[in-house]
């Protein structure tokens, strides 16, 4: 009877320790909270990285978002200049991309600049068709790795015609790209008509800091000619860019939103 008592005791033991270390664990599970998440930047050159060891006037909208997010958050930018849906994927970008995803990853997509460049076979999406299918195709190949997609319509290049009108030069692609979101259920943002709001309000002349508009010759060593160019943003016009991005995130991405900073 007293081996018994003594067997009784040691599994009592046992579990009072089991239940402590889930305790324990429950706790510090508690205490750490939700594994802050990844976040991969898919896109062309208004989203890429610039390089940053010579002056250089030119940024990608991409390039400063990590720094809109609380420590923790990682933000992969994939993004490289001129490519569209249909060269991103031919040259081997999105291949590298889908490697490296992981259940719970955002993906955030943002193509049309390229795709709409006909006189370039390599490049060139037609909205209603190609263009169409590639964006679905990011989609559904990010959720079989079960990543959450997120599309961006393309921002708007800065062109005003003489009456200061702002002109629109992305034609169907912003639409094309809100349907297969909405067809998908896929969350949005709208850089694009955000973007348009902001370079309409501002004007010609006060929208041209956004932009690479006025490089002057001798302003950068990097671009002694200058440079006049509506499609590309200045360190400004990125900021200004990221700022869009995390309201649009505020209202259609609330989970991800949440780990933005104050």
């Amino acid at each position: 009877m007293a081996a018994r008592r003594g067997g009784w005791g040691v599994a009592a033991t046992s579990v009072a320790l089991a239940l402590a270390t889930g305790v324990a664990a429950a706790q510090q599970a508690t205490t750490e909270g939700p594994r802050p998440p990844t976040i991969h930047m898919v896109g062309d050159s208004t989203m890429a990285d610039k390089p940053t060891g010579r002056p250089n006037p030119e940024r990608g909208w991409g390039q400063l978002f990590p720094g809109y997010f609380v420590a923790g958050v990682r933000v992969v930018n994939h993004a490289v200049n001129g490519r569209s849906t249909r060269s991103f994927r031919d040259l081997g970008h999105w291949a590298r991309v889908v490697e490296q995803l992981r259940p719970g990853d955002y993906v955030i997509v943002q193509f049309g600049h390229n795709d709409q460049k006909r006189e370039d076979p390599a490049r060139f999406a037609d909205a209603e068709t190609d263009y169409r299918r590639n964006l679905e195709r990011y989609v559904v190949e990010a959720r079989e790795r079960g990543a959450r997609p997120i599309l961006a319509t393309s921002i708007v290049r800065r062109h005003f015609d003489a009456q200061g009108e702002l002109l629109d030069r992305h034609g169907a692609y912003p639409g094309v790209m809100r349907e297969v979101a909405s067809r998908l259920g896929v969350p949005l943002l709208e850089l694009h008509g955000a973007s348009d709001a902001l370079v309409r309000r501002l004007g010609p002349q006060r929208s041209e800091p956004l932009y690479l508009s006025r490089i002057e010759p001798g302003d950068y060593e990097t671009l002694p000619e200058g440079k006049r160019d509506d499609t590309h943003l200045s360190a400004l016009g990125a900021t200004r860019v990221c700022d869009l991005a995390a309201a649009e995130l505020r209202r259609a991405v609330p989970d991800l939103a949440a780990w933005l900073r104050d």
